[in-house]
């Protein structure tokens, strides 16, 4: 049986993580309202942007952009994978570079060649080791998504597809769903191509565009890739606080078992050390008589 003192001092240090680990939780809680706040206000933005390019679309207007056309040839696919810089965050980060294996895996005979764009450090770290010949950027998050990192991401990758360096972009990235559910997400980016209306389908749109369609295209295509670029990145922030929130609790709890746990088995030694004195006394006692 373990010596009372190493119980006693094994019993102080998960004492002393079970402090971290509910600083932590409580830490996560109030950094998880703000970024909740930011991805429910981006949400309705992001969504009416992409609405209005479908019904210019879908109204038959002449209106084109160079981000709206597919490549004839897919030589280069570019995943946009967006992860966490920190870590303790449950299985947050890993099923997000499962997710961009998987699609490398299942797209390898579509194109010739893969390139990767990294926002966040868990990313960095593990593809510098695995896939470091096709990082093209890479970059951490920081401690606060901004708007202006999105837009830089989102030009840079707007000029590669349209220098014709990559035929495809798509995003992965965690969703933000609820608190107890961060789902892994495979998002097409660029050819940005809206949901035009079938033929003979043609929609009249409720309001009137000046001076035309395509100069309103070149003003909101732009600004709707990097929409999509930094609510990638928001739902991001809001699942990694979220998932670190839960594994901080559950680490929480399981401190606690083991505090029971420890503290039981200190009782039962130290019992049975007083009943081994006692005995060591009476049988001392018996000797003498």
């Amino acid at each position: 049986m373990a010596n009372l003192k190493d119980i006693q001092r094994r019993i102080t240090s998960v004492q002393s993580t079970q402090k971290i680990t509910s600083a932590m939780k409580m830490v996560a809680a109030a950094k998880l309202r703000r970024a909740q706040d930011a991805i429910e206000a981006a949400r309705p933005y992001a969504e009416r942007m992409r609405a209005t390019l479908d019904e210019v679309a879908a109204s038959g207007l002449d209106g084109s952009h160079p981000l709206f056309e597919p490549h004839e040839e897919k030589k280069t696919l570019e995943v946009v994978v967006i992860t966490s810089d920190r870590g303790l965050a449950g299985a947050f980060n890993a099923n997000v570079i499962k997710a961009v294996e998987a699609l490398v895996t299942e797209r390898k005979n579509e194109f010739a060649a893969f390139s990767l764009t990294i926002v966040g450090k868990k990313a960095i770290d593990y593809f510098k080791r695995h896939r470091a010949s096709q990082i093209s950027e890479a970059r951490e998050v920081g401690p606060h998504v901004n708007y202006l990192e999105a837009q830089q991401v989102a030009r840079r990758l707007m000029a590669r597809f349209e220098h014709g360096e990559v035929d495809e972009v798509v995003l992965v990235y965690s969703e933000f769903v609820s608190t107890m559910t961060q789902t892994p997400k495979i998002s097409p980016l660029l050819p940005f191509a809206p949901e035009a209306a079938g033929e003979g389908e043609e929609e009249k749109l409720p309001y009137e565009i000046e001076p035309d369609a395509g100069k309103l295209l070149a003003v909101l295509v732009p600004k709707a890739v990097e929409i999509e670029v930094f609510r990638a990145l928001l739902e991001s922030q809001a699942g990694e606080h979220a998932a670190r929130m839960t594994a901080m609790e559950s680490a929480t709890k399981n401190t606690q078992e083991l505090i029971e746990a420890l503290t039981l088995e200190f009782n039962r030694a130290r019992q049975a050390a007083i009943t081994s004195e006692l005995v060591e006394i009476i049988t001392g006692a018996q000797a003498l008589d």
